[in-house]
């Protein structure tokens, strides 16, 4: 039998030794809740969604140096007891160390899975990057092609080919106008000087009166010469008849105010 079980200040020594386990377990659940604590903080940090990869890696780098800084802060403690049996203390050393150590793991773990989630998102990003960056070198290429395709004309050439083309419209306009003056006169022509008349005065003013191509004519230069005031005065030289058959058929125009006055229908506008 050892003389310090037989001692009686060998009980008080273990339950000195006791008390001081219990504080030390309790302190270290403490400061366990806290690291725990932290620990939260820093994950609900960690889920914040960052566009950037810089900067989601330089919050993961900050995070492990809180890690590194708490564990070095942990590894500096010195718990307040009386050190009466050094067996206990190291074991119990021993063990929080243990269990500190299996949670920085599971830290470590974290951090590691979210480098890879990290380094998996900027191979994509970098891979789309490159594919936009083929699409902008092609489309330069097709850009610079069509340059190439594209003729330069000269003053001189587009005046010269202007000039065909109205040398064109005018000889167009002078067919037009002969086909026109044609059909009239072979189906409008002036009224025959046989056709009994009752008064002298008529027979008179028949030989003043104008072909319907020639109505037209006037009409149409009155149009284009003055737009503002295209109204022609209707004088004795106007069939009444031709005069009623451009306004039924919708080719001329009566004024609002004046009925002795026609005007031909814009049908260029």
């Amino acid at each position: 039998v050892n003389q310090q079980d037989l001692d009686p200040d060998s009980t008080t020594d273990v339950e000195d030794v006791t008390d001081a386990e219990e504080e030390l377990i309790k302190k270290c659940e403490e400061m366990w809740k806290d690291m725990e604590e932290c620990q939260n903080k820093l994950s609900l940090v960690g889920t914040e969604t960052l566009t950037d990869s810089n900067a989601q890696l330089s919050l993961l780098i900050m995070q492990v140096k809180c890690l590194t800084a708490e564990l070095s802060q942990w590894q500096k403690e010195t718990p307040e007891m009386i050190p009466l049996n050094e067996e206990v203390l190291v074991t119990l050393g021993k063990e929080e160390f243990q269990k500190l150590r299996h949670d920085l793991e599971l830290v470590l773990s974290t951090i590691k899975s979210k480098n890879e989630k990290l380094k998996e998102d900027l191979e994509r990003e970098q891979k789309w990057l490159d594919e936009q960056q083929q699409i902008l070198e092609s489309l330069n290429v097709v850009h610079s092609e069509l340059k190439q395709q594209v003729v330069t004309f000269s003053e001189s050439r587009v005046f010269n080919e202007l000039k065909t083309k109205m040398r064109d419209i005018k000889e167009y306009k002078e067919k037009l106008l002969v086909t026109l003056g044609e059909f009239l006169e072979d189906h409008f022509p002036l009224p025959d000087r046989s056709v009994k008349k009752k008064k002298k005065n008529t027979q008179e003013s028949m030989a003043q009166l104008i072909t319907l191509h020639e109505i037209l004519e006037i009409l149409l230069n009155r149009l284009f010469d003055v737009p503002h005031d295209p109204y022609v005065k209707i004088s004795d030289s106007f069939w009444p008849p031709y005069i009623e058959l451009l306004l039924r058929n919708g080719i001329a125009l009566r004024h609002p105010e004046d009925p002795t006055r026609i005007r031909l229908e814009a049908f260029h506008q």
